[in-house]
């Protein structure tokens, strides 16, 4: 009898250690792992040494009477230095932003309501790529090493008309830099 019962609790011992073993390998377990990096300050902008990209004067004759094309003679080149960058940095990808984006075509509305002229401002990334600054669209990634870095961006006059008029011309962006 004794030698019954105690079959009985093994085998009713086995059991349970068997249904456990099933209902601990329906629960699983896992790791959530973080990482991330904290730099020390964001890098020191310059602009041409400034903030202020003057284009040339033009005659209203030099543009096409096609809506949307470039003066390439307008073109100015100048350049987005950093310096002081976090040397862990290796990258800083622009990003455009302000009123003054013309969301249909991504070039710098005329932000003058009087004595104004009807054209725009293209830029030009280093490789001559128009940039749509309303999508990013061949924006620019400027490429750190040592803390410093820069790249040549070119803005230049686009008629927005089949007829340019005369007037003043003038316009902003504001940019972001994200850094990696």
């Amino acid at each position: 009898m004794k030698k019954t019962l105690l079959n009985a609790a093994l085998i009713a011992g086995f059991g349970i250690a068997a249904f456990a073993s099933q209902a601990a390998s329906a629960a699983s377990t896992g790791t959530i792992n973080f990482t991330g990096k904290v730099y020390k300050d964001t890098c020191v902008i310059t602009v041409n040494g400034g903030s202020t990209v003057t284009l040339p004067t033009v005659a209203t004759s030099a543009f096409a009477s096609t809506s949307g094309t470039a003066l390439t003679s307008s073109a100015t080149p100048f350049t987005i230095a950093l310096s002081s960058c976090d040397n862990n940095l290796v990258s800083a990808a622009m990003a455009f932003s302000g009123t003054n984006i013309d969301t249909t075509t991504g070039n710098l509305k005329n932000s003058l309501t009087t004595n104004n002229s009807n054209v725009e401002i293209q830029l030009l990334n280093s490789s001559g790529a128009a940039i749509n600054t309303n999508t990013g669209a061949n924006a620019p990634t400027i490429a750190i090493a040592s803390g410093a870095g820069s790249t040549q961006l070119t803005a230049q006059y686009i008629t927005n008309s089949t007829s340019t008029t005369a007037g003043l011309v003038s316009s902003s962006v504001g940019f972001t830099l994200t850094y990696n």
